[in-house]
């Protein structure tokens, strides 16, 4: 499903010549005559993940849609007062980590033998520096962490026990592995080890097994902004495919796959299968049609959903230079929201109905 929106432009009206002219030669019982300057525009959107999102109870409908207006209204906020787009990217996904309803931070999926291992990354349109972790497994905040690896390092990305020791080093609160987990991801933990028990043992038994299902919903929380001051930013945030093994790490701290951020082009965040987007380089790619072919944002994000990934497999967020934003997504739904300078402000979970199927 596509979903873009477009700002009008708020070029600065010239100065006439005459008019000025003439206001210096009236009479000092003139009335004043003053040019209200335009506000600099600002956009941000965010995401929680791409997917079907068929279970959700009336009562889990509207917790997701307050987080997500509870993130969105904070990030809108920093922008609106002229603060950074990386301190709105980072606000945002932070409230999106906290809330148990989205694959990342608290209630983020689990791991094969039920634990819980975070990825995120963060990067600057500004300069195109970036910071990410990988496998962190006490870090309450791992978008914060990613940050302090943009700032506080020479790297780009911080991977498991290494990640762990600098979020120590650094002081980025840390709290114990159970916090990440909830009644639901619990059940779901229990619900998927009986499942591949069972597979284990059909296959053992030399029976055949019926296909494995795609998750309900992928995971990953995202956001992307535009300042006032011009810069782009984006963040990323996950808890990565559930029953992964092996250390698995997927997009989302991959800098051009889940994340890019560059200010001659766009700012975006991706959500849905992370191999794929690895394969395909997908948030660079989507900066690359803009830069080199001279393809809108729009036209670059349709190609990644439409084209190059399979359906029913990803999502993504982006917002350019003139504070345009995209939302497009090969799924059934994909929990987001979007607002900018012009008073917008608007969260949704399934398609427009407006938009173009």
């Amino acid at each position: 499903m596509k979903i873009m929106t477009k700002n009008v432009s708020w070029g600065m009206k010239p100065w006439l010549l005459a008019a000025a002219l003439f206001a210096c030669s009236s009479p000092a019982t003139s009335p004043a005559q003053t040019v209200e300057a335009e506000s600099p525009r600002y956009a941000i959107a965010i995401h929680g993940g791409a997917g079907g999102w068929e279970n959700l109870s009336p009562e889990k409908r509207a917790e997701m849609l307050a987080s997500l207006e509870k993130a969105l209204g904070a990030g809108r906020d920093i922008l609106a007062k002229g603060g950074s787009s990386l301190d709105a990217v980072e606000q945002a996904v932070r409230i999106l980590e906290d809330a148990p309803n989205f694959n990342a931070g608290r209630g983020a999926t689990f791991t094969a033998t039920g634990q819980h291992q975070l990825d995120a990354s963060i990067m600057n349109g500004a300069d195109l520096s970036a910071g990410a972790v990988a496998g962190v497994m006490t870090v309450k905040n791992p978008i914060s962490l990613a940050r302090r690896v943009m700032t506080d390092t020479k790297h780009v990305l911080l991977a498991r026990d290494g990640a762990d020791s600098f979020a120590k080093e650094v002081g980025v609160e840390l709290v114990s592995p159970d916090y990440f987990w909830t009644d639901d991801t619990r059940r779901e933990f229990e619900k998927a080890k009986a499942e591949a028990e069972a597979t284990k043992k059909a296959t053992e038994d030399g029976k055949k097994t019926s296909a494995v299902q795609r998750p309900d919903h992928y995971g990953t929380v995202g956001c992307v902004a535009l300042d006032t001051h011009g810069n782009l930013a984006a963040a990323t945030s996950t808890g990565g495919l559930s029953m992964k093994k092996f250390g698995r790490v997927g997009d989302s701290p991959i800098i051009g796959a889940g994340t890019y951020a560059d200010n001659k082009t766009c700012a975006i965040s991706g959500t849905g299968v992370g191999e794929l987007f690895i394969r395909n380089a997908v948030c660079y790619d989507v900066a690359a049609r803009m830069r080199y072919a001279g393809a809108t944002l729009a036209e670059a994000a349709a190609v990644q959903i439409d084209e190059r990934l399979p359906k029913e497999t990803a999502g993504l967020i982006a917002v350019n230079a003139a504070g345009d934003i995209v939302a497009d997504f090969n799924t059934a739904a994909m929990p987001r929201g979007m607002a900018d300078s012009s008073g917008r402000f608007e969260v949704a979970i399934e398609p427009d109905p407006t938009s173009t199927p």
